[in-house]
């Protein structure tokens, strides 16, 4: 079931000869529906199993929608890009990224399970090293929502980040701190906007369907979600007023979902445990459009 604004989106990209020629992608949307991408490469360093990865599936909650399926192996070991992965074929940048998805529900099967959703852009060049926006959802506790950044060289990372329950309408945090182990130091004023969020009744991302995006400018990034009955867009954070923190140079579009021992989810510390099933997470469509300026 396609969401009545990428309908208007599909119907604009597809009025346009697009060109994919050249290092940088223009504006597109991949819904999936055919066995392959023209947009997407699968990119797993893990195990080769063929269930991992399959375009043009029937949707396990959805009639007529086709996706992405993505299933954990229980037999691959812990790590970013381990767990099946798509990776754009070419460069993205400045502009506005959206996808609709449903991660997998495994919180009454196995509810200390330790894995990731990744919804996100990576790409490290020697200078100025990272480039990767991220949205991020533990399955341990599928009402929370990680949103951030990291920039810099290796070894001297760089994050910027927001942890948000949104069936509870609690911001945990919003700090900025250097390396994975870092002191986290609170975000106020222009770098904490909104403040506070208001629940969504019932949200669960493992539950059903839902569109979320974010706007990467030079010196602002938004993260939104679009509402599930209202259709509003939601701001789930909207970063500015600093260049700290955003990426500056060019990055690859991606989705992942992989098995993580070191992370729990903030609602549980437990939840680090090997997935024991080839859970799957669905995703109908992913979108990219480059701001008019340019998407270099």
């Amino acid at each position: 079931m396609k969401h009545p604004i990428l309908s208007a989106v599909l119907f604009f990209i597809s009025s346009m000869a697009i060109s994919q020629t050249g290092e940088y992608h223009q504006a597109f949307v991949e819904d999936f529906s055919d066995s392959t991408s023209a947009y997407f490469r699968y990119g797993s360093t893990g195990n080769k199993t063929d269930f991992k990865y399959k375009l043009g599936e029937n949707s396990s909650i959805e009639e007529g929608t086709k996706v992405l399926s993505f299933k954990i192996d229980p037999l691959d070991s812990a790590g970013a890009g381990r767990g099946p992965e798509i990776i754009s074929k070419r460069f993205t940048h400045f502009g506005t990224y959206a996808a609709r998805l449903k991660v997998p529900q495994v919180t009454e099967i196995q509810p200390n399970v330790g894995a990731v959703v990744g919804y996100f852009t990576y790409h490290v060049d020697s200078v100025p090293g990272l480039s990767e926006i991220d949205f991020e959802w533990l399955l341990a506790d599928p009402t929370v929502i990680y949103v951030g950044t990291w920039t810099g060289q290796p070894g001297e990372l760089k994050r910027v980040g927001r942890t948000i329950n949104l069936a509870k309408g609690i911001i945990y945090n919003t700090t900025y701190r250097e390396g994975h182990g870092g002191e986290r130091t609170p975000l106020t004023g222009m770098q904490n906007q909104p403040d506070t969020i208001a629940a969504i009744a019932d949200y669960d991302a493992s539950a059903q369907f839902y569109t979320y995006g974010f706007d990467w400018h030079a010196d602002r990034i938004r993260w939104w979600m679009i509402h599930p009955t209202s259709n509003e867009k939601i701001v789930l954070w909207d970063y500015q007023g600093t260049t700290t923190g955003i990426p500056q140079h060019r990055s690859l579009y991606r989705m992942n979902f992989w098995h993580t021992k070191d992370w729990s989810v903030e609602t549980n510390p437990l939840s680090t445990e090997k997935p024991l099933h080839p859970y799957e997470l669905e995703v109908d469509w992913m979108s990219y459009e480059p701001f008019e300026s340019g998407s270099k």
